[in-house]
């Protein structure tokens, strides 16, 4: 993409409104623009990032054996009503009428309706265990919302919901889901930790949620130093190996970590001092295991081995694209912009032409242009006529992971500059050196 024909709103000042890093940053690199309290335009900048993280959050739900949908953002209250939760959930749903004065309201979360769809068509264990999720846009009407979209009113979610015939079959579910999001959120280029939670409006007996340290988390979070150790689950990991699944969640459950609400000061006081961390955190995912609060007061039934009708035991399991997009900005930036992790780049590539007009840098830029597009690597080229400092300016600011600098001393030379984002280290390169680098991988 060239930078002169792409639309990207840079800022030059703060905004007097952004709180934290990542919503500064995000509106300084034109990524989103408040349309209003809560409610945001996702540009395109910002929407490549959003695409990536679902494209990786969508390989590993499939990976773990998770079968896609799309259920409608609209929702009738009946199922609400039905469920018992519609007059409980609070003034957080958004509750309208459709012109039939029917009771409607804008989605907040999916348990009901995925319930409702799961006893429409499934009849027997055979059919189990079944695990439905989608990536659908959610509107919760925060009483104050803030950070950018951290914590928006309106936000995109990823949902997964297990149904199995016991609760031992739920509990493999809740476990290949707890493992998928170890392995998604290190292919996000985040550690995460998971951490004994509260359940919530959702409900259920047994909930973690995945945490990131940042300075600028929502709460204080505690937890033992060793998860920093653990190697994550692979892509060997065979999601249908019961005890070896179990396995491995007895390990990333074996040592302390927990939200503030579920602290117990007396037991991590127990845990070696070297050891404890104290720290804030941020929530990008969150599983519930909540057994039969849904499917039994909606009857959702299936016909066991014995010939008997078994109420299905059920899990749900979300993850925020919206809001991990901010959350790894606050995991990885610097003083003059972005850092972004590979995998989840808006482009791989920054290209800039220092003297945009001269022969030599314009020819080199087209080669470097055409080479790396047609090898698939993503370019960004600044292909501007902007001083050059502006141009640095920018591509320090959006944080593409690697720089292509081509100046009119060094392409004399027939060479040309590459600087790495994250560690600003720089190194010169003669011109078919650099496209060979970039179009190997390294």
């Amino acid at each position: 993409m060239r930078l002169s024909r792409y639309f990207l709103p840079i800022l030059k000042e703060n905004p007097k409104e952004a709180e934290i890093v990542s919503h500064r940053l995000m509106l300084r690199a034109g990524m989103i623009r408040q349309q209003s309290a809560g409610i945001y335009s996702w540009l395109p900048l910002g929407k490549r990032v959003l695409e990536k993280i679902n494209t990786i959050v969508r390989e590993e739900q499939n990976r773990a054996g998770a079968i896609e949908i799309l259920m409608p953002t609209i929702q009738s209250a009946e199922l609400w009503q039905e469920s018992g939760r519609y007059d409980a959930y609070g003034k957080e749903m958004l509750r309208i009428a459709d012109r039939q004065d029917r009771p409607m309201l804008y989605g907040p979360t999916n348990e009901e309706m995925v319930t409702d769809i799961f006893r429409s068509y499934v009849r027997s264990y055979k059919d189990l265990p079944l695990n439905l999720y989608h990536i659908q846009w959610k509107f919760r009407d925060e009483i104050r919302p803030r950070f950018g979209t951290m914590r928006s009113r309106e936000f995109l979610m990823k949902d997964a919901y297990s149904f199995d015939i016991d609760q031992d079959a739920a509990r493999h579910s809740y476990n290949k889901m707890f493992v998928a999001y170890l392995k998604t959120f290190s292919r996000l280029g985040i550690r995460s930790v998971p951490m004994r939670a509260d359940t919530g409006p959702i409900g259920g007996d047994l909930s973690h949620e995945f945490i990131i340290l940042a300075d600028t988390g929502e709460s204080e979070v505690f937890c033992d130093r060793g998860y920093f150790d653990y190697a994550v689950p692979g892509d060997d990991t065979d999601f249908d190996d019961v005890d070896g699944l179990q396995a491995l969640v007895d390990k990333w459950t074996s040592l302390y970590a927990a939200t503030d609400e579920m602290h117990d000061a007396d037991a991590f006081g127990q845990i070696d001092e070297s050891a404890r961390v104290s720290a804030r955190g941020i929530e990008v995912g969150h599983i519930f295991y909540f057994g039969t609060k849904y499917s039994e007061p909606m009857n959702a039934t299936v016909m066991g081995p014995d010939g008997k009708e078994h109420i299905v035991h059920m899990g749900s399991y979300g993850i925020g694209p919206s809001r991990l997009v901010p959350a790894i900005i606050e995991a990885s930036h610097d003083e003059n912009g972005i850092i972004w992790p590979a995998n989840v780049a808006p482009f791989d590539v920054s290209l800039i032409n220092m003297k945009v007009g001269d022969e030599a840098c314009d020819a080199a830029c087209e080669t470097l242009y055409s080479a790396l597009g047609a090898a698939g690597v993503d370019v960004l080229y600044d292909d501007r006529n902007e001083r050059a400092g502006a141009k640095f300016a920018t591509a320090d600011l959006i944080g593409l992971p690697q720089q292509i600098v081509v100046g009119p001393r060094s392409i004399g030379a027939g060479e040309v500059e590459l600087k790495q984002r994250k560690s600003g280290d720089r190194e010169t390169l003669p011109l078919e050196a650099a496209i060979n680098r970039l179009t190997a991988g390294d």
